[in-house]
């Protein structure tokens, strides 16, 4: 191959640039800051995921699954009658762990729909409990304080012209058959569908805080930003909504703000995640166990160290926790689920500020074998979680004469300090365990 000349490696990184500047909005980067700030300074949601599926109570995907018709799947819809909803109750409980917003599934694939659309006949209000499960839900945890955000799902396993494809419970193994399957089908016609039901939930609930579209799945019998249609969907929500905030499985990754966060789903990351060098906001989903709909058998439940570590590590590394709950059919958060937010919120209730307002340690600054750091710029306060809680001493490499005073956070009681010859801080601890599941140590730096 031939060298490039000067010019053409100047016009390759032109384009380069071009292509990593590429924008659907005139928003300025101070501007988003600003628009995400009670988001990154919250820092721990709650997500629900709530629907048919909790009949079966068996997996959120058991119409894919299972391979279910709609005709077979209608049973659920029959017998759906959630008369022990109380939203304030869950609200409060929220709350009381700690959460600051909360998202819930409006309509998850299945395409049965929690609030009252125009559009359909497949929703709560034709079911036996003949409410708009939605509106009762904002109006509950509004009251509360919390910030609300809904969940819209693309998929639509329901709908007659929404086509099938790899993931439909009616996929094939032929591809040959899918031409056959989706005669008469329209995407055409689904995305008016999908607008209007947007446009509804962006206009018929007063200010909504976040939304979550979920999900493209680019590739051979697929769908990505062309079926949804995602940048004229996208603008139609921030001109009925401005201050809303979007994740970012639209399929708009060829732009700069085509989501204004990233969702690893169900797995820890390893460190701050970045897109062309540049770190991103971020925020996690995870479960209690492994499915999001309630599900009665499921044995893999997370203890409340391990959730806990979830919501510290997230925070440690810059990013948020959406930690998921699903409700039985009845309407109600099944014990399990209960015990979790209330181990969660007895944590917080002490702790929490070394949460809120939280996000990476400084450069430089080392983290000892067992803890997790997470660091305040605004009070200047670094927080030493201990994992693994030591003996009576623990070391912080580097930090000899930048710390003005220490205390372990749950009860505000001092924790003796001194340095040591090779720049060293050394913290002096109680031999015996405090009596929180990870114990804190606040660090009020000079």
């Amino acid at each position: 191959m031939k060298k490039l000349t000067l010019a053409v490696i100047t016009f390759l990184c032109c384009l380069q640039i071009q292509a990593q500047q590429k924008k659907i909005f005139n928003e300025t980067p101070e501007q988003m800051e600003k628009r995400l700030s009670w988001w990154l300074n919250d820092r721990f949601g709650m997500f629900i995921h709530w629907g048919l599926y909790s009949l079966p109570a068996r997996h959120e995907w058991i119409k894919n699954y299972e391979r279910i018709t709609d005709s077979a799947y209608q049973k659920y819809f029959d017998n759906f009658n959630p008369d022990l909803y109380n939203p304030k109750e869950w609200a409060r409980m929220a709350k009381a762990a700690g959460m600051k917003y909360a998202v819930i599934t409006t309509k998850h694939h299945e395409g049965f729909c929690l609030f009252d659309s125009k559009f359909t006949d497949y929703k709560a209000t034709n079911t036996a409990i003949k409410k708009d499960l939605i509106k009762e839900w904002v109006d509950a945890f509004r009251a509360e304080g919390l910030k609300v955000g809904f969940y819209y799902s693309l998929i639509d396993w329901h709908h007659p012209d929404f086509t099938i494809d790899g993931v439909h419970p009616q996929r094939v193994n032929d591809a040959k058959e899918y031409e056959r399957l989706n005669k008469g089908r329209d995407m055409a016609k689904y995305r008016t569908y999908l607008y209007n039901q947007v446009k509804e939930l962006m206009t018929n609930y007063g200010k909504i805080d976040i939304l979550w579209t979920d999900f493209s799945y680019p590739g051979e019998h697929g769908k990505d930003h062309n079926d949804w249609n995602s940048i004229e969907l996208i603008k139609m929500v921030r001109k009925l909504q401005p201050g809303i905030i979007i994740n970012d499985r639209l399929d708009l990754g060829e732009y700069e703000d085509g989501g204004d966060f990233v969702t690893p789903e169900q797995y820890k990351v390893s460190e701050w995640p970045t897109r062309n060098g540049k770190r991103v906001h971020w925020e996690t989903c995870q479960t209690f166990s492994g499915s999001w709909g309630y599900y009665r058998d499921e044995t893999s439940w997370k203890d409340n160290k391990q959730l806990l570590v979830l919501l510290i590590e997230s925070v440690s590394k810059g990013g948020n926790l959406l930690l998921n709950v699903g409700p039985t059919s009845r309407g109600l958060f099944d014990t399990r689920a209960q015990n979790r937010l209330e181990g969660m919120g007895e944590w917080m209730k002490v702790n929490s500020r070394s949460i809120y307002g939280c996000t990476e340690a400084p450069a430089g600054i080392q983290r000892p074998d067992n803890t997790l750091l997470t660091y305040n710029p605004d009070t200047k306060r670094l927080y030493v979680h201990l994992l693994d809680y030591p003996l009576q001493h623990i070391e912080l490499p580097g930090l000899k004469g930048k710390v003005k005073y220490a205390q372990l956070l749950h009860d505000g009681s001092e924790v003796k300090m001194k340095g040591t010859d090779k720049g060293a801080l050394v913290l002096d601890l109680p031999v015996r365990k405090p009596d929180v599941e990870i114990p804190v140590i606040e660090l009020v730096m000079e």
